[in-house]
């Protein structure tokens, strides 16, 4: 029992640090924008950098596995993405965010995969302790998306600070998992080269489905704030529907993995919260206060991350192959993903308005809706695995 909590605080405080970068200077686009004098486009970069990176280094973290082992390669990430983090305190410029942007979004693609990896190891008859994993990184998200802005007015208007104070969290895991690591001296347990299964359906259809959920999670996160703006809200509640769309997703992420436990049906789960985002974009489009339609968007954002983290735990057999297929995912989702908030404001550079933008989410949920129903749930497919 002291172990398993043991790994479960090391799996805590390691997805604590997986989305803070990125929430921090979304939290700021306008803020950055506005004093650097950089374009919508421009400033998008700033979240789509990272989730670029996720997804194309995601299958190096299998290498890495292999050659250090799973506790070293996670300690690794974990390093890359508190330096990038720390680095935003020697100056804000365009340079030093892109390439610190760049810089965590490599740490993080170490992390994400491995996590994955690290449950089943660890946790192999709990699919459902990806609740922890998911409520972490999104209560890491929530910390730094509702409190950058705060500690920016605070310190009289200090970039330094602000962008760079989250680097205490990762200075805390890592002293965490020094001590992890020396406990655990494992090296990598097979020395078969695994290969991600690109000749799987089950597996391509899961990659497209997290690929369309990673585009609307990182486009909602990087223009919720700017949504508002544009409908009249201020720069204080615009930044607060941002925080509230991140915690929202805390207690649903704690809750929806339990109910597919009890009841089985993933598929069904899945197709609701997508709903739940359909509803919300909808709601976007309507003449209503933007409150309800942000809580809708938050609630199906919350249910769909830790599904999508699931998914390669339970339809699969083995540690290694758990971390394939989570690899596969995450380079073919993130990198599609990190297209969503470059379109987004791509299309609000073309219109001067957001309605065309939520009008091309809702083609996208649309899209994630369709590749859900076609997905076989419980039965594992036999070819490329």
């Amino acid at each position: 029992m002291v172990k398993k909590s043991f790994y479960a605080l090391a799996l805590f405080l390691a997805a604590l640090n997986l989305r803070p970068i990125i929430t921090s200077a979304a939290s700021m686009i306008g803020v950055i924008q506005s004093e650097l004098g950089i374009s919508a486009l421009t400033a998008s970069l700033l979240t789509t950098l990272p989730v670029l990176c996720m997804g194309v280094f995601a299958p190096v973290a299998t290498r890495l596995n292999q050659r250090l082992g799973l506790e070293r390669t996670l300690f690794i990430s974990l390093l890359l993405i508190t330096l990038a983090t720390a680095l935003r305190a020697v100056d804000v410029t365009v340079t030093i965010l892109l390439a610190t942007a760049l810089v965590g979004g490599i740490g993080i693609s170490f992390a994400g995969p491995l996590l994955s990896s690290f449950i089943k190891k660890y946790f192999p008859g709990s699919p459902g302790m990806v609740s922890i994993y998911s409520v972490s990184m999104t209560v890491g998200a929530a910390l730094a998306s509702g409190l950058t802005v705060p500690i920016y007015n605070q310190s009289k208007h200090n970039f330094l600070l602000a962008l760079s104070c989250w680097a205490v969290l990762g200075v805390v895991a890592l002293i965490f998992w020094i001590a992890f690591i020396r406990k655990r001296q494992t090296s990598g347990s097979t020395t078969q080269r695994l290969r991600l299964p690109l000749g799987n359906k089950k597996a391509i259809q899961i990659t497209l489905f997290f690929g369309f959920m990673s585009s609307m999670f990182y486009s909602l996160t990087a223009w919720i704030s700017p949504i508002a703006l544009s409908f009249g809200y201020s720069s204080q509640y615009s930044a607060m529907l941002l925080t509230l769309f991140t915690l929202i997703q805390v207690p649903v992420a704690l809750l929806i993995p339990n109910l597919v436990n009890r009841s089985g049906k993933l598929k069904m789960w899945l197709v609701l919260c997508s709903v739940s985002e359909l509803i919300g974009l909808a709601l976007l489009l309507s003449p209503v206060p933007m409150l309800p339609a942000v809580l809708f968007l938050g609630i199906g954002a919350g249910g769909l991350f830790p599904l999508a983290l699931m998914l390669p735990i339970v339809e699969t057999d083995t540690v290694e192959e758990a971390g394939t297929w989570a690899a596969m995912s995450q380079m073919g989702g993130y990198t599609m993903g990190a297209f969503g908030p470059l379109v987004i404001g791509w299309i609000f550079d073309l219109s001067g308005h957001f309605n065309a933008s939520i009008i091309a989410m809702l083609v996208i949920v649309v899209l994630m809706i369709s590749v859900q129903l076609s997905i076989s749930m419980g039965r594992k497919a036999a070819e490329g695995s």
